[in-house]
């Protein structure tokens, strides 16, 4: 199953290793589709601290920027999962951002939108797959519940024979006064 996960993982961050160098490179071009979001972003980001960017050509660089990185984090499997999970949520602003097509008038230019707008929610789930994907491997639930379980029985032992230890050492006493000498 290892091959299907590397080739899966690399053509779903494809997309995003390209958008993401493009509007890290010219983010000028995206600027003004993102104001829609940006606007009600930054003045969030000015709350949470004055110093974060709130200019949209800014936001869209950075955005651009994680997705570049998390794509090819993706692809390469270095913490794949992160790397999805982060992906997914790069992706909401962008698809807000890009592919309103409740906005449009155009008939034609609504229906090319609502198709990326619906291949972008494909692309969320794959990533949320992918976040989610633990290789066969047990996840961190599961080993924290078996840990928890394991360490139970682990004590409930530990007392068991701690008393069968206690009973047989009490036997050996009172044996050993009642012989002479």
């Amino acid at each position: 199953m290892r091959p299907v996960r590397t080739v899966a993982r690399t053509l779903l961050s494809g997309i995003f290793v390209v958008s993401g160098a493009q509007s890290a490179a010219s983010p000028k071009s995206y600027a003004a589709r993102a104001e829609r979001v940006t606007d009600r972003v930054a003045p969030l980001l000015a709350r949470a601290n004055p110093r974060l960017p709130t200019d949209p050509t800014t936001l869209v660089r950075i955005n651009g920027t994680v997705q570049l990185v998390g794509g090819l984090m993706l692809a390469t499997g270095y913490f794949p999962r992160t790397a999805a999970a982060v992906l997914a949520g790069t992706l909401v602003p962008t698809t807000l951002a890009g592919h309103a097509y409740w906005a449009e008038d155009d008939p034609a230019r609504r229906r090319m939108q609502r198709i990326n707008l619906l291949k972008n929610l494909g692309l969320f789930g794959g990533l949320l797959l992918a976040a989610v994907d633990t290789e066969g491997r047990p996840g961190l639930r599961w080993r924290a519940e078996h840990a928890i379980v394991d360490s139970g029985r682990s004590v409930r032992r530990t007392v068991r024979d701690a008393r069968r230890g206690t009973r047989i050492a009490a036997r050996s006493a009172r044996t050993a006064r009642r012989l002479p000498g």
